[in-house]
């Protein structure tokens, strides 16, 4: 008779479902970055409600008028980007979870990487028969990947 694993033994198994190794400072950052994200205004460009090509949700640009009211931080405009929005720099650019995004192309790249500290994203420019050894190579190494071609073991048959 075959053995039920505990939940415990297939999250283990599963690298797409672990979790990053993080000291008791950076969990506390994580959750003090989730906070200030939810406090951070949107900033919105200067004149996008008056011009569609600006879009609000687009890149931000600082605003340059000698007499814009934005740049001079008059009360009725929106957020300039400064630094004091910034998160801390311990967490800074990693996930949700915590893992520090890494682009790799080669499986070499993958040597002096951690599992329980990197996220591994494959390369855009990789083509999918090198792709698909990469993730293999990935999997076996235990590492996340945050865009895999094949989902679950293996490839499916059409």
């Amino acid at each position: 008779m075959a053995e039920k694993k505990t939940k415990k033994e297939t999250k283990a198994a599963d690298p797409q479902k672990s979790r990053p190794k993080l000291s008791a400072q950076e969990v506390r950052l994580l959750a003090l970055r989730r906070a200030l994200r939810k406090r951070r205004p949107l900033f919105v460009r200067q004149a996008a409600h008056r011009y569609w090509r600006i879009g609000r949700w687009e890149s931000w640009r600082a605003p340059r008028g000698v007499q814009s009211k934005q740049r001079r931080h008059y009360g009725y405009r929106s957020e300039v980007v400064s630094i004091g929005y910034g998160v801390p720099a311990r967490v800074r650019g990693r996930t949700a979870l915590g893992f520090l995004p890494v682009v790799i192309h080669h499986e070499a790249e993958m040597e002096e990487l951690e599992p329980t500290r990197h996220l591994v994203i494959i390369g855009r420019s990789v083509g999918s028969k090198k792709r698909l050894g990469l993730e293999e190579a990935a999997r076996k190494k235990g590492f996340r990947i945050a865009n895999p071609l094949a989902r679950g073991g293996g490839t499916e048959e059409a």
